[in-house]
């Protein structure tokens, strides 16, 4: 099986399509997850990226785009902002989706992630409903572009992710599956998750994390291979799933070095495969 391995462009915290190119090649690594809203904001020439991007010979493997009025500051206020969630955003972030799908299609990027919010874990609750609902729209529109998207993992079980999936009823719809985010959300062990996933995963984040010590508390992100991602055995349960490796960052200030540290580890387990 070949997968590719590259950094989701947000980690490196890039000033600009050229700075980016040069941070990904100081890292070890030639290929990108690239952020669209940047693109889509006009805080980044399309075409500029797009230049830069063939002149560095760095393949884009895939996009992400964020949701407008997201608060991480706490477990209980992502909940209630995460995502596609909240109504006095969601016409706002479906007019995103639409943008961000025009720019994936112009520079041939096949798929997208994002996240899709807290998916409520009962059935009857009419948030759930809600979500799938608009979720499902967020799909037509990248299908009309010819896009696959994935859900980010963490705010849900796997079961509740899952049942989601199967009732969103949309084949372009998948999961990017990070390991660090089911830890950092208390959501359970990832390599248990990884394999209930399985059918449906699109691509992979490499990223690391320690779990809270308090309840309803979060999990501290930590440089890969320094938390409790078991990484020997996560790497024989997705040996035969397809999908890319991007290695996600989103602390500390060595980003870097840390995106470099990430890539040996990966490297590492690659060998002892």
């Amino acid at each position: 099986m070949i997968r590719k391995l590259g950094v989701c462009s947000w980690s490196l915290r890039p000033e600009g399509p050229r700075g980016l190119v040069n941070k990904i090649k100081a890292a070890g690594l030639n290929a990108v997850q690239l952020a669209l809203d940047p693109m889509r904001e006009k805080t980044w020439k399309e075409a500029e990226t797009r230049d830069a991007l063939r002149a560095g010979r760095i393949d884009i493997l895939s996009g992400m785009m964020g949701t407008k009025g997201e608060d991480y500051s706490t477990l209980e206020s992502i909940r209630k902002t995460g995502g596609v969630r909240m109504d006095a955003t969601w016409a706002e972030n479906l007019a995103a989706a639409r943008s961000n799908a025009e720019i994936a299609k112009r520079l041939e990027i096949k798929l997208v992630t994002f996240h899709a919010g807290f998916l409520p874990h009962d059935r009857a609750d009419p948030e759930r409903a809600k979500m799938i609902e608009r979720l499902r729209q967020v799909a037509d529109v990248f299908a009309a572009a010819k896009v696959r998207i994935a859900f980010e993992t963490g705010q849900e079980s796997a079961d509740t992710l899952l049942e989601v999936l199967e009732d969103l009823q949309r084949p372009n719809v998948g999961v990017n599956f990070d390991p660090a985010n089911m830890i950092l959300y208390g959501m359970g062990d990832p390599v248990a998750a990884v394999t209930k996933l399985a059918g449906r995963i699109a691509q992979f984040h490499i990223k690391d994390a320690v779990p809270s010590r308090a309840p309803g508390r979060w999990g501290e992100e930590v440089v890969a291979g320094h938390g409790a991602v078991k990484w020997g055995p996560f790497f024989e349960a997705i040996k035969d799933i397809p999908g890319d490796l991007l290695i996600e960052r989103e602390a500390g200030d060595r980003r870097i070095e840390d995106v470099a540290t990430a890539r040996s580890v990966v490297e590492r387990e690659r060998r002892d495969a």
